[in-house]
């Protein structure tokens, strides 16, 4: 004989139904639809007026220009320099947070952390532009302390765009870097340094590995927003910053050809989806266990 089914489990599953809908509808209108789109568009090519047919010439066309693809490959370059930099800054910030603040300093250091992410990525960016223009006021402060004879201009470099990426993205990597280390147990430190292990060695052994879920999402978070920023380079490197979300910007744009833009737009998905596969790989992790940590 069947076993009969718990009187309340058909209205659980719909009342699951129901709230999951939202998201399904989200999912699906905002990003699964548009990118369904986006492949159709990067794959399309206009034969004539008003006809189209379906042919990889926008890849090819990126692959023949050597402008694309090496706006491409320096851009990834930037983007994990600026990854390796936030995570550089932000594990010993996040050590203090989560190990040696206490109280009222620990929410005053994350406090700190999110004052800039107060206002607009806009208004973050002109900031800097203001302190390292030629006429700003770091450069003046280098020429009153006698370090340079004439006010150095700072902006357009790439030193001046990666310093502006890790200055928007720190919080991105402070918040899952607190959480890791945060269900990192005391005594395991404690007993590593009275078995005679020096710093050097419990970081290496105890500390990162336990961290590393933790490491793992906040670098995969910073990338991704590193990658796909259009702001700060276009702003701190100037009109030759070569970032390849400006020639994306500039195929849907001003160029209005918007099957090239398409492609770039999954070149650029492609690109992120291997490096952070990749980094995973080579930092032995799991995505499922890493999204746990974001």
């Amino acid at each position: 004989m069947a076993a009969e089914r718990p009187a309340g489990a058909a209205p659980s599953r719909l009342m699951f139904g129901l709230l999951l809908a939202p998201a399904l509808l989200w999912l699906i209108g905002l990003i699964v639809l548009p990118h369904v789109e986006l492949a159709v568009l990067s794959l399309r090519q206009r034969v004539a007026p008003g006809e189209y047919a379906f042919g990889l010439r926008q890849y090819l066309t990126f692959v023949d220009e050597p402008l694309y693809w090496n706006t491409f490959v320096r851009t990834a370059v930037i983007s994990i320099l600026a990854t390796a930099c936030t995570l550089l800054l932000a594990f010993p910030i996040a050590w203090t947070i989560a190990k040696i603040a206490r109280g009222r300093t620990r929410s005053v250091m994350f406090m700190l952390c999110l004052i800039p992410f107060w206002v607009s990525e806009t208004v973050r960016t002109l900031g800097w532009m203001i302190l390292l223009r030629e006429s700003g006021v770091l450069p003046a402060a280098l020429v009153s302390l006698g370090l340079a004879s004439a006010p150095p201009e700072l902006l357009y470099r790439d030193a001046t765009v990666l310093v502006g990426l890790v200055y928007g993205c720190l919080l991105f990597m402070v918040v899952p870097l607190v959480g890791a280390l945060d269900t990192l147990d005391d005594a395991w430190v404690e007993a590593a340094y009275n078995l005679g292990g020096n710093g050097v060695s419990i970081l290496r052994r105890i500390v990162i590995p336990h961290a590393a879920p933790g490491i793992a999402a906040g670098c995969i978070v910073v990338f991704m927003l590193t990658l796909g920023n259009y702001l700060t380079p276009t702003l701190l490197g100037g009109k030759n910053s070569l970032w390849f979300t400006e020639q994306i910007y500039t195929q849907f744009i001003t160029r209005f050809n918007w099957e090239q833009g398409a492609a770039f737009g999954f070149l650029l998905l492609a690109l992120s989806t291997l490096i952070v596969w990749g980094g995973l790989r080579l930092a032995g992790q799991r995505f499922g266990d890493v999204m746990r940590r974001t």
